[in-house]
């Protein structure tokens, strides 16, 4: 019976309650420094002038209002331009940016992934250099290319630079790597071209890529100002409208507290929204040789 002991599998050791509650409590107090800024930005918003000036500084609401969003749309129906043109400009602005940047990144890096392209080694060192440069040092030569293109105070200014972000062809081709060649193989012994093959056999099996592209370009695109592009008041965007009207001074800055969480609420009720379907998406397309 000795050799049954020896097939006996071993005990995993597990952490002892007091371990798992110091670990909790940890986790506990870290995630309540980090959504302190969160709560603190609510808290404004709903705060009277006066406690936004009180000295010291509280941090929770003692006579909650909606003042400041009174003003703010209040505001917004004075200016030159309608608020729904602000947020259609958005709007327009951030579909078109994402969809054309999951649609050329994704098909640029299809032919880096699984294609011998000559030169595809330096090509992919240049994308990967290029995610090293912060966005203020590109502006200058941003702004030459767009003026050169004669596309300056138009919705396409800050649509192509979109376009041409090098993190979505970064994320696809390292995700399409991963892609069976096998399965490729298969679908052209099926007679697809390479524009199916691409479409129907690639682009669904690299859904978390780039779904999660599409939460990156959403953050990045809806705050988008164009400061430095647009000078028609009727084709700016709805960031650019309300950082003007809470830059008005002490007597806007309730609007202010309010702008801030609005443009907060929109991007982060889009990646909640689009979490799970990556998740779920991550869990069920892992793929093998």
């Amino acid at each position: 019976m000795k050799w049954l002991r020896r097939l006996k599998p071993a005990r995993q050791i597990n952490r002892s309650f007091a371990g798992s509650l110091a670990l909790f409590m940890v986790l506990a107090l870290v995630g309540a420094f980090m959504i302190m800024p969160i709560v603190l930005m609510v808290m404004n918003a709903f705060k009277p002038l006066d406690e936004l000036f009180y000295f010291p500084p509280r941090f929770f609401v003692r006579n909650p209002t909606l003042r400041n969003f009174t003003t703010l749309f209040t505001l917004m129906s004075e200016s030159w331009v309608p608020f729904s043109r602000y947020v259609f400009n958005t709007l327009f602005i951030t579909g078109v940016g994402i969809f054309g940047h999951v649609i050329l990144a994704s098909a640029a890096a299809y032919p880096l992934a699984k294609h011998k392209v000559p030169g595809k080694a330096f090509i992919f060192s240049i994308i990967v250099l290029s995610l090293m440069f912060a966005r203020e040092v590109t502006a200058v030569p941003n702004y030459m290319i767009i003026t050169a293109l004669g596309v300056n105070n138009t919705y396409w200014a800050v649509i192509m630079p979109a376009f041409a972000m090098s993190l979505g062809l970064y994320l696809m081709k390292q995700f399409m790597e991963q892609i069976p060649d096998s399965l490729i193989e298969s679908a052209r012994i099926d007679g697809a071209n390479e524009y199916v093959t691409w479409w129907k056999i690639v682009m669904p099996n690299v859904r978390p890529a780039w779904l999660t592209l599409t939460i990156l370009m959403f953050q990045a695109l809806w705050g988008e100002t164009g400061g430095q592009f647009l000078r028609d008041e009727a084709i700016k965007p709805l960031s650019f409208a309300m950082q003007q009207i809470a830059m008005g001074g002490v007597a806007r800055q309730g609007a202010f507290s309010a702008v801030s969480l609005l443009m907060f609420v929109v991007p982060v009720a889009f990646f909640i929204f689009t979490q799970s379907h990556i998740i779920e998406t991550m869990a069920t397309s892992g793929m093998k040789e």
